[in-house]
């Protein structure tokens, strides 16, 4: 087996799916796998010219590859059958290509009414949470447990393991400073955004070829916490830059990309790649910034950040993206 494995670097919203759809394109793979997360992940893709929003459905759909849901991941049913209707009718065909682990878990209805009364943390309230903590409480409902869900089912080890010439994509979700182990606790979400996340999924690490991690020139969060600073550039990165998320349109906080917080995901995800998107937004505002050691630092022009940046990462490419669209 040969295993890519996807990753954000900051708090999501970096960009990884369209990266992932581009590698999609561009690859060899046989799978592309969903290893984390439920449907309150969007990740948002422009394919054939068209703008689509997957929460549940691997990127692979889109070029014919087999996608699976992976046992990392937790599914809410409805939510899942209303993405497929949608990708269909746009002409995407998913019901042919979608797998799903049976030893993923499942949203119930409770654990959706329990995460709509969130109001310390700043979660999605699609019940993501309560679902996590009923799988390691021993007594949630997996996927081989639901009747609509059958036509997908899956065992991992036998569609991974006992196939010839496999090449998977795996696919992330959220990012580096949203894990439960990784993250600012407690604002974290409640699965693991990191490439251990992929080999709790069946990959073993051996097989990882290439650790793509992803990143914005610039940071932001949404939740409950205070994130942004008082710089009125952020407003303007905001709006410039369609900061909205992408699952619950709220807006997002802004912040300067933290290269002392982007050196330690890239290391604990052992990296190979660094994708940097949204490059272009600071360029269109004439301002590049980082943030080294709690301390602002300005550049004169956006070769002098680039240079600068790649230097800190001397065992991986570093790629500085201006495309919405591709890398």
């Amino acid at each position: 087996m040969i295993a890519d494995v996807v990753v954000g670097l900051q708090y999501g919203d970096e960009g990884k799916g369209k990266v992932t759809h581009q590698l999609a394109k561009n690859g060899d793979y046989t799978h592309v796998l969903r290893f984390n997360g439920g449907c309150n992940a969007g990740h948002t893709i422009y394919h054939e010219g068209r703008r689509f929003v997957t929460h549940h459905i691997p990127a692979g759909v889109f070029y014919g590859i087999t996608s699976i849901i992976g046992p990392g991941c937790v599914i809410n049913t409805a939510k899942l059958f209303e993405e497929i209707e949608e990708l269909e009718s746009a002409g995407i065909n998913v019901s042919d290509y979608l797998l799903i682990a049976e030893n993923a878990h499942v949203i119930t209805d409770f654990h959706i009414a329990e995460d709509s009364k969130d109001k310390e943390i700043g979660t999605t309230r699609t019940g993501n949470g309560p679902a996590y903590r009923d799988k390691y409480a021993r007594k949630g409902v997996r996927a081989e447990h639901v009747p609509e869900l059958e036509h997908f089912l899956v065992d991992i080890f036998e569609e991974l393991h006992l196939s010839s010439d496999v090449v998977v994509l795996c696919e992330g979700a959220q990012g580096f400073g949203l894990d439960i182990d990784w993250g600012d606790y407690p604002y974290v979400t409640s699965s693991h955004c990191t490439t251990g996340g992929a080999i709790s999924c069946g990959i073993p690490y051996t097989a990882i070829r290439d650790v793509w991690g992803i990143a914005k020139a610039y940071e932001t969060y949404v939740g409950a916490k205070d994130f942004e600073g008082d710089d009125p550039l952020f407003d303007q990165i905001r709006e410039v830059g369609s900061e909205y998320g992408a699952t619950t349109g709220r807006p997002r906080q802004v912040g300067w990309l933290d290269v002392g917080h982007l050196i330690r995901s890239s290391y604990i995800n052992d990296v190979t790649k660094i994708v940097i998107n949204k490059c272009d937004i600071l360029d269109e505002l004439k301002v590049w910034r980082v943030l080294d050691d709690e301390n602002v630092v300005e550049f004169d022009g956006a070769n002098d950040m680039e240079e600068w940046i790649d230097g800190l990462f001397p065992n991986a490419e570093v790629i500085f993206s201006r495309s919405p669209h591709e890398i």
